[in-house]
């Protein structure tokens, strides 16, 4: 399947971040290593996540590019990423595009499951779902879809509790920080 197909594959390929995901989404199938770059993104991913140092790098526009370069190829040798996702992290750096790499991750998962046949949810939650919840969380959402459905997870104190999905252009929020605002609203009157 072609990673440029459908109207939110086109959406996402017009974003900068879109279009690095799409260079490496063909370069994964060209290496038929979908599901391991898969991985290894997912893996920078956790480590974003984790480290304050490596958020820092991605975001500093002051630091020289060799020497981004050579600390995100470094990165990727410590999380023990694949090849091709280590090659990829050296020229985000050398392009100076490593800030995008959070949407280029998003951007790819979305591309990966397309080509799995699978839809992507966005799903933000207040606390970290346990696997049962995601396995069900899965199953309401293929029901209410009609295919397999991937799940990128993000958690966000913010919402208070409940959920945030979105598939595509459609958003299902169940956050209690919207029910709050919308309460508040309706007794301004």
């Amino acid at each position: 399947m072609e990673s440029s197909s459908g109207n939110q594959g086109s959406s996402i390929q017009a974003s900068l971040g879109g279009r690095y995901a799409s260079a490496l989404f063909d370069l994964a199938v060209e290496a038929k290593a979908v599901d391991q770059v898969e991985r290894s993104l997912a893996a920078v991913r956790d480590a974003l996540a984790e480290s304050a140092e490596f958020r820092a790098l991605i975001a500093s526009p002051v630091v020289a590019r060799r020497d981004a370069v050579r600390a995100v190829v470094a990165a990727a040798d410590a999380i023990g990423v694949d090849a091709t996702t280590r090659s990829f992290l050296g020229v985000l750096a050398e392009n100076r595009r490593l800030s995008q790499l959070p949407q280029i991750i998003r951007a790819f998962r979305t591309f990966a499951a397309r080509h799995r046949g699978e839809t992507t949810a966005e799903v933000t939650s207040a606390h970290p779902l346990t696997p049962e919840q995601v396995d069900e969380l899965k199953q309401q959402l293929r029901r209410r879809v009609g295919r397999e459905v991937s799940v990128d997870l993000e958690v966000d104190p913010a919402i208070l509790g409940g959920l945030v999905v979105r598939i595509g252009s459609q958003m299902i929020d169940s956050s209690i920080r919207t029910r709050l605002n919308a309460l508040a609203s309706a007794m301004k009157g």
